[in-house]
Order: C-alpha cells, then structure tokens, then sequence
C-alpha cells in the first residue's frame, strides 16, 4: 500500500519536472493481466484468506512472484524495468528460502507498529532467516501516513518505477537551431 501512495505522489509531481501525464499513455506495457492476476493472488493469500493451509499460501505467493517475473520479462525494454526486476527477485528469492515469508526484523515491526496476527504473513520475523539484510528492516519515518516496514528490495521497486515514470513522461529536449 505504501509503494503504491509513493508511485502516484511520483505521478502527481511529475508536471515538476517538466514532464507530461499524457506520455505514461504511451507505454505498451504487455502481460497487464499477468500483473492483475498476480496482485490478485497475493491480496487472496495474504488479506482475504490469511488462514488457508501454509502450504497453499506459500505456493501462492511464490507463484505470484513467478508470475511478476514474467511480465517483468515482456516488459524488460522499458525504462527501469532493470531495476524493478532486480527488486521483485530480491523480494521472491528471499522469500522463497525463507519458506514463504520476507523475513522482518523484530526491531522494524516494533517500529513500524505492525502486529503479527494468526495465520499467513507475507512479512514477518523468521526463527533463522536466510538473507535477512534483504527482509524487511526498514521502515518509514513517523512523520509519514501508513507507517510500514521496507526491504531493499521495495526500494528499487519504486526507484525503478521512478526511473520509468520520469522518462517516460520528461518531455524530449528542443534544439535550437
């Protein structure tokens, strides 16, 4: 949800720039419904239906990032898309050796406010976490709405779709002539 604030407050400010919404009409972004379904999965897994067996969960998850994967594939010409993938593979790999979870520290979630519940966390604290310094260990300043907790890998996510945003939507330069 945060990443999801930080990309259209990134939107919201790109007339800053000098750039233009009307040119994020021009990306053919392919595979959309790979995402949809992919962002779907996990919102069934991890908000709706918490409680499903473990096991169905963490195949869930992984296959959602499996998925990603491939659409971040069809889509690997456009500008950031290097460093979305980079993030989305720091994310999956590190959950799927850590038996479903992005492993979180326990300092973070103190934090961040955040409180485990009863069955399926997509984040959470691991009893031996493989990757750890790839969990979620950061979190947001106070100061900000929705405080959260976030990996390494969240922030390339939004650096590389703050790297497609503003060349996508910078406005090619005039010659002078």
């Amino acid at each position: 949800m945060f990443l999801g604030l930080c990309a259209l407050a990134l939107i919201m400010l790109t007339p800053l720039w000098g750039g233009s919404l009307g040119r994020l009409t021009t990306l053919r972004f392919r595979g959309v419904w790979i995402v949809l379904v992919a962002l779907a999965l996990q919102v069934v897994v991890i908000t709706i239906w918490p409680s499903m067996p473990h096991a169905a969960a963490v195949a869930g998850h992984l296959i959602s990032y499996a998925m990603l994967g491939a659409a971040l594939w069809l889509n690997r010409k456009l500008p950031g898309m290097a460093l979305i993938a980079l993030g989305v593979a720091a994310n999956g790999i590190t959950i799927a050796l850590n038996g479903g979870t992005l492993p979180a520290s326990a300092h973070a979630l103190r934090a961040a406010g955040i409180q485990l519940r009863n069955g399926f966390d997509n984040s959470g604290v691991v009893a031996h976490p493989r990757l750890a310094w790839l969990g979620d260990t950061m979190v947001t300043p106070s100061w900000l709405p929705m405080r959260n907790m976030l990996s390494i890998g969240d922030v390339l996510l939004f650096v590389g779709a703050a790297v497609l945003v503003v060349v996508t939507t910078r406005r090619p330069a005039t010659s002078s002539r």
